[in-house]
């Protein structure tokens, strides 16, 4: 009975079809209920005014909350970390899972705010993932990333060999994935690089400023093209 009933209550939830392992045992499945109860809770305690309440597991930081969007069902797990100061903030669409440990961080320098981060519906952040926002990352729908990956949307100017790093400020052309893209565990995407629909990406690959294919599979470090998913 606890089956059936959490089987409609997260179809109806999420907009689709939903089926829980019947290999699953009650005990498991109430834990795992009353966690996500307390997950709600802290939704309404943390967004009390807001019409769609994520679930936030403990341990979650929030920075500039007034600049996190949420779509509906959201999760934030536990130990993530959202710092939304930025010129666009936080955008995450309906379904989007932000895993354990994970970070969205949009400005790493307060003299020069980031521009933040959108991420469409049903997107898995994965866990232990880092996504550095300053230039901005929008990610399509139903895009799934492995974890350990990072994602770095800004450079530090190098050129003058006479001025600290530190202090010849950074460039930005930001990073874009398209929807239905598999970002595979360890993956390095880094600065201007543009994903297009469908693509995959092997673990442990760095993706550098570019264009990238749809419906490409590529691995590599530098990223290459090693396959077309369709013709």
């Amino acid at each position: 009975m606890l089956t059936g009933a959490l089987n409609a209550y997260i179809s109806n939830a999420k907009g689709s079809d939903y089926r829980i392992d019947q290999r699953i045992g009650s005990g498991y499945l109430v834990d795992l209920t009353v966690r996500r109860l307390f997950m709600k809770l802290r939704g309404f305690a943390k967004f009390p005014s807001r019409q769609h309440k994520p679930f936030i597991g403990p341990g979650v930081g929030l920075k500039a909350r007034h600049l996190i969007y949420f779509g509906k069902t959201v999760t934030l797990d536990s130990g993530s970390y959202i710092d939304a100061m930025s010129s666009l903030g936080v955008t995450l669409g309906s379904n989007v899972s932000l895993g354990k440990n994970s970070r969205i961080e949009c400005t790493g320098n307060i003299q020069n705010i980031g521009r933040g981060f959108h991420a469409g519906d049903n997107v898995g952040l994965g866990t232990d993932n880092l996504f550095g926002s300053a230039g901005g990352i929008e990610i399509g729908s139903d895009t799934i990333f492995g974890n350990y990956v990072s994602l770095h949307s800004e450079n530090h100017n190098i050129s003058d060999v006479d001025v600290p790093i530190r202090l010849q400020g950074v460039t930005r052309q930001g990073i874009r994935i398209g929807s239905d893209c598999w970002i595979g565990s360890r993956v390095t995407i880094l600065d201007g690089a543009t994903i297009g629909d469908g693509c995959v990406f092997a673990a442990g690959s760095v993706v550098p400023a570019g264009e990238y294919e749809p419906y490409g599979i590529y691995g590599g470090v530098p990223a290459k093209l090693l396959r077309k998913r369709k013709a």
